[in-house]
């Protein structure tokens, strides 16, 4: 009588993914990406093999690894040495086959074995490692943080940046970054900053400074007074400016009726004004002075009559009926400076000889916008 034996087909193991049966252990072990793909992370980015996975962080990026200690250790973005925690094995069986009581046994042992975990890991239900998430429910960043396989990361709000602990967050102070961040003056503030400028400007978007006119916002000056703004003020000056023997003609303009009174005397002088920034670039064109009233045959000279003692400025002649004043030296303000433009009329033939002055009042800004 022949017996028949039956015979037992082979048990196979399926893993995770991420993961592969070793024989030898009979165990799955992780399986490491970055040495087994090739270009596993693109641009440059170092390739972080973890637990059932890779993943890709830039070459300065550092993670931080929580021992539980308060001070957590910064480890930079570089695979990890290939040794892995063994996690259990799911057998699959093929047919009707039914393992014997000592497989049996000793697969159910090697499943309800208590599996070690590396730190940021933790086992499940199924002895599988899973990732703990640092992040909640007590995060331990001051602001943002962003959990990852196995740690997490830490980042600070606008305006912030993370301190050596790489936890916590500290004020970044943008007014020291550049002297260029407001026009005058750089204000910081938590997570941001601002500007503010001087006395008679007001802000214009978020770092420029403007002018106020003063003279359109309300009456600051007497009735009997104009208004005239320059840069960062105003001032306030006589409507009639004429002083004996002149008479006032027209706005601004003075003249002397009596020609005994006026010898040696302009027959008129006109009163202007303007404003400059205070150290404008040079040379400059800054004001142009022509001739109201043009004769044939007339000759006109222009110079700068009084108010030039330093040099400061130029007249350049332009044309017979004009001439523009040059300054050749920056002016520093807040000042006042008062110049007489002089221009002679003269006809040879008919031995005819005139003057007339501008008495120019430039203003000078205390600030350079």
């Amino acid at each position: 009588m022949v017996s028949a034996q039956q015979v037992d087909e082979p048990v196979t193991y399926s893993c995770t993914e991420g993961y592969e049966f070793n024989v030898d252990d009979q165990e799955c072990k992780d399986i490491n990406e970055c040495e087994t793909l090739p270009d596993a992370c693109k641009g440059g980015m170092g390739c972080i093999n973890h637990y059932g996975g890779y993943f890709c962080l830039p070459q300065n990026a550092q993670i931080i690894i929580s021992n539980g200690e308060e001070e957590p250790s910064l480890t930079p973005t570089r695979a990890p040495p290939p040794h892995f925690i063994p996690l259990p094995a799911v057998p699959h069986h093929r047919g009707n086959y039914q393992p014997t009581s000592n497989q049996a046994t000793s697969n159910q042992a090697r499943l309800t074995s208590s599996v070690q975990c590396p730190v940021g890991f933790t086992a499940d239900d199924f002895n599988f490692c899973r990732d703990v998430n640092e992040c909640v429910p007590n995060s331990p960043c001051q602001h943002l943080c962003y959990n990852l396989p196995g740690s997490f990361m830490c980042q600070c709000d606008q305006g912030y940046e993370l301190t050596p602990d790489q936890l916590s967050c500290h004020d970044v102070d943008e007014c020291l970054m550049s002297s260029y961040m407001c026009q005058w003056q750089c204000v910081n503030q938590p997570g941001s900053y601002s500007c503010i400028c001087p006395e008679g400007y007001q802000l214009q978007g978020t770092r420029m400074c403007q002018d106020i006119n003063e003279c359109e916002t309300g009456p600051n000056c007497r009735e009997d007074q104009m208004c005239w703004n320059y840069f960062g003020g105003y001032r306030c000056y006589p409507r009639n400016p004429c002083q004996e023997p002149y008479v006032q003609t027209g706005e601004g303009r003075c003249s002397c009726q009596s020609l005994s009174a006026c010898r040696g005397l302009p027959p008129s002088i006109v009163y202007k004004y303007m404003s400059i920034t205070s150290e404008r670039s040079v040379p400059a064109d800054i004001f142009q002075i022509q001739a109201t009233s043009v004769f044939p045959n007339m000759h006109n000279t222009f110079r700068i009559k009084a108010g030039n003692e330093d040099g400061q400025f130029f007249l350049r002649r332009s044309s017979n009926v004009s001439a523009m004043l040059v300054m050749t030296r920056p002016l520093i303000g807040p000042r006042e400076h008062v110049l007489d433009l002089e221009m002679v009329t003269q006809n040879s033939a008919l031995s005819y000889r005139s003057s007339s002055v501008l008495r120019l009042t430039i203003i000078v800004g205390p600030y350079t916008f």
